[in-house]
């Protein structure tokens, strides 16, 4: 089974290791004090019960603020990005079609220029062969969505009293849109999760997803409030059903679906948008847009 090497590094995000630690320093800081100013409120949503992320995957040019900020969230001092564990499953949209519709890379290393993420073989082959996940890596070799979001967890702090552990990631690339399919997936995840859970081993969630694309702003800000009511609602359903009435474009409809029906199958669901941002405040274009939020989800 071959290593995943890069196809963004040099586009979405630098090539030389220094510039790209660089970059996502200045992106990190950005975000803390953003994050310092608008800190997420306790209530419900406690660190003990974070369960993942959702974060955008454009060039960092565009989306950085968001990826920064929301890693950055935090309740009483502690980052959410320190906050994930060191267990990952990470899923992502199929933007060129390819390979299987739940496909899981079931093994080896995802190279960065900043060193190689772990697969966590374990996990994967858990899920592997129940509902619907299948061992797969035509559909991750030209699909860029969680490689860009790699560097930036590379260099988030090790998890909490694990100083010398490297996260692993389990990637799995999402082709279908159908509910019932991603009802199914969602379930087994939540099963394999809850089996982890009970050997002590706590396992996040990362998906990777932009929001409605290459409208103007004015309708591309509408869709997205749109799409996002339907997350903040944590309603798999009324989110798939939404983005497929309304024409909106978010490529991660379905990855964030999936991990909505798990979530619900392991709790009681919450989500919280960190910030929201569209492609204009980079490019100026306010005619061909892209949106991008930044999520923070569990279960209480």
């Amino acid at each position: 089974m071959p290593d995943r090497h890069p196809i963004a590094a040099g586009r979405f995000y630098p090539a030389e290791p220094q510039a790209l630690r660089a970059e996502i320093g200045t992106w990190f800081a950005q975000g803390k004090t953003f994050a310092e100013a608008t800190p997420l409120k306790p209530t419900r949503r406690t660190l003990d019960s974070l369960r993942g992320l959702m974060l955008p995957h454009a060039g960092y040019i565009y989306c950085g603020n968001v990826i920064g900020a929301t890693l950055a969230s935090h309740w009483n001092g502690t980052s959410a990005g320190a906050a994930l564990p060191e267990r990952l499953v990470a899923l992502c949209p199929n933007h060129t079609g390819r390979g299987a519709a739940l496909g899981v890379w079931p093994e080896g290393h995802w190279h960065t220029p900043l060193g190689s993420v772990p697969v966590d073989e374990e996990l994967a082959a858990a899920l592997c062969g129940h509902g619907g996940f299948a061992p797969d890596v035509r559909s991750h070799q030209e699909e860029h969505s969680i490689e860009v979001l790699l560097p930036f967890l590379q260099c988030l702090p090790a998890p909490e009293g694990k100083p010398e552990a490297a996260r692993r990631i389990t990637p799995i690339c999402v082709g279908t849109r159908r509910p019932e399919d991603l009802l199914a997936a969602g379930l087994a995840l939540a099963e394999t999760v809850r089996a982890c859970a009970s050997r002590g081993e706590k396992v996040g969630f990362i998906v990777s997803s932009d929001m409605n694309h290459y409208e103007n702003q004015e309708a591309t800000m509408h869709k997205d409030a749109l799409a996002l009511s339907q997350v903040l609602a944590c309603d798999p359903d009324g989110l798939l059903a939404m983005v497929e009435r309304d024409n909106i474009s978010m490529c991660g409809a379905g990855p964030m679906a999936l991990a909505l029906f798990a979530a619900h199958a392991l709790g009681e669901p919450w989500a919280s948008l960190c910030l929201y941002d569209t492609s204009a405040s980079a490019s100026g274009d306010t005619q061909r847009v892209v949106g991008y939020a930044g999520l923070c989800f569990g279960m209480a």
